[in-house]
Order: C-alpha cells, then sequence, then structure tokens
C-alpha cells in the first residue's frame, strides 16, 4: 500500500553493504519479536501449578471455617476437575490461534505487514496483561480468563506468517534451513525466557507473571513497527534468488535468464536490463487459499505438521505440571526444569536445518528425527525421573528430536513451498502458505493439551502412548515426500556426468 509510512532508514558502518546490513536487522528483528511472542505464551504452563497446588504441604487451613484440601487455590481451579479446566485455558487459546491463523495469512499479503504485525504484537500485550490483572481485580469467573486466552490466541496469529514471510523475502534458498534452523531458536528462547520471568513472581503474586510478558511483547511491537523492513526493494536492495536451474550448459548460476516472473538474476540481457528502471514489474496477486494447497508438498507437510505440533505443544502446557506431580518438584524448580526441553529443541533446530540442506531431504530428516523421538519419549517416561541426570539428558534429547522437525517445518519447509518454482515467482505466496501450514499445525497444538487434559487423570502412561502414536502418524504422512526425494538422490547419482539437479 503506497499510503503505508517507510520504516527509519539504518545507518552503521560504509564497510558493511546495505543488503547486509539489513538482513542482519530483520533477522535480529524478527527473532525478538517471535521470541516476544512465546515468551507471553509460557506463563500459564509455570502459574497452572500455583494456581492448584498441593496445600496439604503448606500447613493447615487458617481459614477454619472450611476442612477443604484445596483451601490455597485459586477458584474456579480449586476444584477435583482443575485438570479440565486447565484443558479449556489452553484450548481457548489455541483453538482460537488455529482458526485465526488460516485467516491471518490472507490479510498478511494484503496489509503491510510491518503494520500487521506491531498492531498485533500491541493488543497481544494487552490481552496477556489483562489474564494477569485477574490477579490483583481478585476475578473468579472463569469465562474472564477463558475469554483473554480466545482474544489473545486470534492477535497472536499475526507473528508467525509475518516474520516468516520477512526473512523468506530477505534470504533464497541456498542455506535457509541453516539459518532459519538458528533464528528458529526464537521458540525455545522465547519459552526459557517466559518460563524464567514468571518463575520470579509464581509463588508471590502470580499476576505478574503475566503483566511484564505483556509490556515485553507490546514494546517490541512498537520497536518493529519503527524500524522493520518487509522487502529488499523498500531499500534499494536487490531481492534473493529464490530457484536457480544449474544444467551442463550453465556454469555460472548468477548467469542464468530467468523467464519465471519478478524474481530475476542479475545476469539478464541488457536489453530486458535497461527497460527495468524505467518500467516497474507489476505486482503479482496474492495467491488464494486454494491455490496454495495445490503447491506440491503443502498438504503433507501441514497434516504431518500437526501430529508434531500436538507433541511440541502437549510438553509446552503440561510438561511443568507433569514433573511437578511425577518428580515432586516445586512450581519454580519444576518450571526451571522445563526449560531444558526448549534447549534441545535449538539443538533441533539447527541440526535439522543443517542436515536437511546438506541433503537436499527436508521430509527425510523430518522423518529420521521423529522415528528416532518416539522411542525417546517412551524411556523419558519410564527412566527420565530417576534422576537428575537422567531427566536433564532425556529432557534435552526428546526436546531436540520433538522440536527439530516443528522448526523446520514451519520455517524452511514453508518458505521454500511459499516461494516454490510453480509459482513463477509470485512471492506473494509466502505469509499464505505459512499459515495454512501452521494454521494445520495449530490444529494439532490445540488437540494435544486438550487430549492431555483429558486422558492425564487415567495416568501418565496414556499420555505419552498418544504422544507417541502422533509421532509414528506425524512420520507416515510424509513417506510419499521422502520416497519422491530418494528417488531423486538415485537419479543423481546415475546422471552423475553433467546431471540436472533442481
Amino acid at each position: 500500500l503506497d499510503w503505508a509510512l517507510p520504516p527509519i532508514p539504518l545507518t552503521l558502518t560504509p564497510l558493511v553493504s546495505p543488503s547486509h546490513r539489513y538482513r542482519g536487522l530483520t533477522l535480529v528483528l524478527t527473532f525478538l519479536c517471535y521470541t516476544s511472542y512465546h515468551l507471553s505464551r509460557k506463563p500459564i504452563s509455570i502459574v497452572k501449578s500455583q494456581l492448584h497446588p498441593n496445600c496439604s504441604a503448606l500447613g493447615p487451613n487458617p481459614n477454619n471455617n472450611s476442612n477443604s484440601s484445596s483451601w490455597c487455590s485459586w477458584a474456579p481451579f480449586d476444584g477435583d476437575n482443575y485438570n479440565e479446566l486447565f484443558g479449556a485455558l489452553d484450548n481457548a487459546f489455541l483453538v482460537a490461534y488455529a482458526i485465526g491463523m488460516f485467516i491471518s495469512g490472507i490479510f498478511g499479503e494484503r496489509l503491510p505487514l510491518r503494520y500487521y504485525l506491531s498492531a498485533g504484537m500491541v493488543l497481544s500485550g494487552l490481552f496477556t496483561a489483562l489474564f494477569g490483572l485477574g490477579y490483583f481485580w481478585n476475578i473468579h469467573v472463569l469465562w474472564y480468563f477463558i475469554i483473554m486466552q480466545v482474544f489473545n490466541g486470534l492477535v497472536q496469529t499475526t507473528g508467525w506468517p509475518s516474520v516468516v514471510a520477512c526473512v523468506g523475502n530477505w534470504f533464497g534458498k541456498g542455506k535457509r534451513g541453516f539459518i532459519m534452523g538458528i533464528w528458529n531458536s526464537h521458540t525455545s528462547v522465547g519459552n526459557i525466557l517466559g518460563s524464567l520471568i514468571a518463575g520470579i513472581w509464581v509463588s508471590s503474586a502470580w499476576g505478574f507473571s503475566f503483566v511484564v510478558p505483556g509490556i515485553i511483547i507490546a514494546v517490541m511491537g512498537i520497536i518493529s513497527f519503527f524500524f522493520l523492513v518487509e522487502y529488499p526493494e523498500d531499500v534499494g536492495c536487490d531481492p534473493p534468488v529464490h530457484h536457480v536451474r544449474v544444467t551442463s550448459k550453465e556454469k555460472d548460476p548468477e548467469a542464468v535468464t530467468s523467464n519465471e516472473g519478478p524474481l530475476r538474476v542479475s545476469g539478464q540481457s541488457s536489453g530486458d536490463h535497461s527497460n527495468s528502471p524505467k518500467e516497474p514489474a507489476e505486482k503479482p496477486e496474492a495467491i488464494s487459499f486454494l491455490g496454495a494447497l495445490r503447491i506440491p508438498g503443502v498438504v503433507e507437510f501441514s497434516l504431518c505438521l500437526l501430529f508434531a505440533k500436538l507433541v511440541s505443544y502437549t510438553f509446552l502446557y503440561w510438561l511443568p505440571l507433569y514433573i511437578v506431580n511425577v518428580a515432586h518438584f516445586g512450581a519454580k524448580e519444576a518450571g526451571n526444569l522445563s526449560t531444558l526441553f526448549d534447549v534441545g529443541g535449538i539443538l533441533g533446530g539447527i541440526i535439522a536445518g543443517l542436515v536437511s540442506d546438506y541433503t537436499g531431504g527436508r521430509a527425510t530428516t523430518c522423518c529420521v528425527m521423529l522415528v528416532v523421538a518416539a522411542p525417546m519419549l517412551f524411556l523419558y517416561n519410564h527412566v527420565g525421573q530417576n534422576g537428575i541426570g537422567t531427566s536433564v539428558a532425556m529432557l534435552i534429547v526428546c526436546g531436540s528430536l520433538v522440536n527439530g522437525p516443528y522448526a523446520l517445518i514451519t520455517t524452511a519447509v514453508s518458505a521454500d513451498l511459499g516461494t516454490h518454482e510453480s509459482l513463477k515467482g509470485n512471492a506473494k505466496a509466502l505469509s499464505t502458505v505459512t499459515a495454512i501450514i501452521d494454521g494445520t499445525g495449530s490444529v494439532g497444538a490445540a488437540l494435544g493439551p486438550l487430549l492431555a487434559g483429558l486422558i492425564s487423570p487415567t495416568g501418565w502412561n496414556n499420555v505419552f502412548y498418544m504422544l507417541i502414536a502422533a509421532d509414528v502418524l506425524a512420520c507416515l504422512l510424509l513417506v510419499r515426500v521422502v520416497v519422491k526425494e530418494v528417488r531423486g538422490w538415485c537419479g543423481c547419482m546415475v546422471r552423475k556426468r553433467g546431471y540436472v539437479c533442481t
């Protein structure tokens, strides 16, 4: 839109090219933005154990008018159905997030991403803080907390399509998996910081566990409004090359002439190049929802992410409570220990991105990690609490294997499919494809905590069996894409002399 205010120009040392400066700025800003998104989501999992603690461990009831064993709990979570109520809180957020995500990508491609992202972050900060203010206002009505979760889930859908689209606009396919694997650690960093910040006040005044993260994400939204750059063209930089075909007749990939749309390579003919400054390329139209679904691989990776995210978000929302119930740690200690799962997630995302870049097999990398994750989840449930050392090691390993495929699909795979060669250079599909993949995954993110809340009263073993089954299903859904990748590798080996690999 022509009326959008330009970002504040970045002036740094002239020894660094403008393109590199703005790429670095985009990575840092989008990293901090989505760190703050997850930072604001994490407190609910830490505060759960304080909303319904073990009151008998605190001594006799100071209110002699009741013999209730839940005298120290926060109503309405003081009943025997507190797990179901916690599940309702989780699903109020996650169902709203899943529904909103399918719509969010469509808006993200038709509005200035900087405006869209900033407004979403400020509103998310507001609703996160309002949830925490329920403590200071002494609110004990379930529907208040449900409504705050619903609105927060809707506005938080502005985040992921926006940040992935911005990064995808600045970086080509070459080392996208490795770069985005490191960049995607914002998810785990946000979870870790959210746990630590919430843990400061969880035992004293849990309202601050939400108010402080709400302030942080709102401030980051204001910063991104002034400094985020959506497209390289906005600051006079060349767009990246998303697809390069190398054949035996074309030695230099920079000298390839592309006829696939506005993302041209620098080595075009002089006639075409002379006309480009005079006549700006016509802006491509945003892709339709059905058009995005027809991109090869979108459906398979979307369904795979549904089950992978089911596992990841079950850990996100229930791991601290599981540690409290099984290992009998306090709320703060359990929250701190649960951050090791996210530490493993950082390592898993980087490893998955690096391996998939080297092999060119995004689906194969995901499938292998999912296969190994299933027995590791079984071992963690049965031996993970035998000692602090074992628990630490198993949490890191499980976090790496569970979050590695999740991170790869939501970043590099989404960017690859959003700039797929079948789109003929139309980068306007990036936000919609990202929203479809993450929106489908968010359905699983909503189902996981809901199922955990329903199954946990029957025993934690059954919860882990559900997670293992979801891991196996996620792997099976990628079989067709894995077979295609393996055939591609075999074909390249057969045509090793002057082959064509795209």
